[in-house]
Parts: C-alpha cells; structure tokens; sequence
C-alpha cells in the first residue's frame, strides 16, 4: 500500500471525526432504526429508509477514514528544519509579483486541503511549482485563470 503524506494536525482532525463518527453518530442512527422499526410495517417506513441510508453513509465514511490512517504517513511539521527550502507541510509566505499582493499557504495532504484555510494539496499547481523552491526564490504558477508570477518571502515549519 502506497503511503500518504498527512499532516499531525490533519491527522489528529480525522481521528477526531472518526471518534465522533463511532462514539455519537453510530448508536445515534442505531437508536433511529430501533424507533422506526417499532412503527410498524418497514415497506412504507420512510423514518426507517432514511436511517438506514444514514447507518450506511456513516459506515462507509467510517470505512474511509481507517483506510486513509492506515496509509498515512504522518509528517510533523514542527520537527522537519529543510533550512529554508519548501517541503510537505512548510508554510510558505508569497508576494504576487504583478500586483504586490501577499498571500500565505501551508502545503498539505490531498484530504486535508482546504482552500479557504490556505491549506493547498501537495498535489496543486502552486504547490508542485513551490516544492524544492528557497526563500527569495521567484516561481511561475500555472493555474487555470493564468500564469502568475510569486516571490517566495518565507518558508516556515509550524
């Protein structure tokens, strides 16, 4: 099996779902079908149809983290010093070259980007144009609005 790299703290949020998944959610829907089975005739039972589907989305999910933590390879941010140069995990501090304006993102796993957190996929256009690259070094984006040009002002490991 092929490992993935996963952030700690990324790591940590999925266990954490998956706590919640097996501790609140499992006998919660188990409770639901329980009830709905008391109604009577389950053809016609749209309550018992509809936890149903919920037990089974809960299970697959269930399914989805272990598989995920199971091939994780889980990288603490923290601890890795690549002097400067940008790796998994590095949180990297950028200037547009074109309009002066700056922006920061933190490259992570694929389960665990969230754009609107600035967390890019290791598997996204700026971070393949990033990874490798030192502070003050200029790198060319290719992102499907266009190329854009950005100076790398930092790279931290927090």
């Amino acid at each position: 099996m092929q490992k993935v790299p996963l952030t700690a703290r990324g790591a940590e949020k999925l266990r954490a779902e998956l706590q919640q998944l097996k501790s609140v959610a499992r006998p919660t829907v188990i409770k639901a079908i329980a009830e709905a089975r008391a109604h009577g005739d389950l053809k016609e039972n749209a309550e018992y149809h509809a936890a149903r589907e919920q037990q089974s989305f809960i299970e697959g999910r269930i399914g989805e983290i272990d598989a995920k933590l199971a091939a994780a390879q889980i990288i603490d941010v923290t601890t890795v010093n690549a002097h400067g140069r940008v790796v998994f995990g590095t949180t990297v501090d950028l200037i547009n070259i074109e309009t002066g304006e700056a922006v920061s993102y933190q490259i992570v796993g694929e389960d665990e980007a969230d754009i609107k957190q600035n967390l890019v996929s290791i598997t996204s256009p700026i971070a393949r144009a990033l990874i490798g690259k030192l502070k003050g070094d200029t790198i060319l984006v290719r992102a499907p609005s266009g190329n854009i040009e950005y100076e790398i002002s930092d790279a931290r490991y927090v």
